[in-house]
């Protein structure tokens, strides 16, 4: 019985994780286990992306940070709750940047509902 193996070289890790943003030993782990094929390799990571999500979907989120953005002018406004794990990670200056992000991107997309339940049925069917 003979087993071949597929050497990965470090550029192939390199293409897959710079297409993919995974860390780079599940990049050469994908590779390994999709023989050299970058397609499939990708696919391997997706599928082990599903699974660390629904792992990771039962964890308390219950730091975070309220940021309140008021458009210039006065007429906009928004006030939003962005969760996470750990009060460390609630502290930083990207979380409080991507909290604050979010506010403003809600405030320009103008949205007209908060709630599926306040979405009137003549909004939903025109969706």
């Amino acid at each position: 019985m003979s087993t071949s193996t597929v050497n990965i070289s470090a550029a192939q890790v390199k293409d897959l994780r710079e297409k993919t943003g995974a860390p780079m030993m599940d990049c050469k782990q994908a590779l390994t286990e999709a023989k050299g094929d970058m397609e499939q390799a990708v696919v391997l990571l997706r599928k082990k992306g599903v699974s660390v999500a629904a792992k990771k979907s039962s964890r308390v989120t219950s730091e975070g940070a309220v940021e309140s953005y008021i458009h210039a002018g006065g007429k906009i406004g928004v006030l939003l709750e962005v969760n996470c794990e750990s009060d460390f990670v609630a502290r930083t200056e990207d979380f409080k940047e991507l909290v604050h992000d979010i506010a403003m991107h809600i405030a320009a997309s103008d949205p007209k509902f908060v709630r599926k339940e306040d979405v009137s049925q003549a909004d939903f069917e025109r969706e």
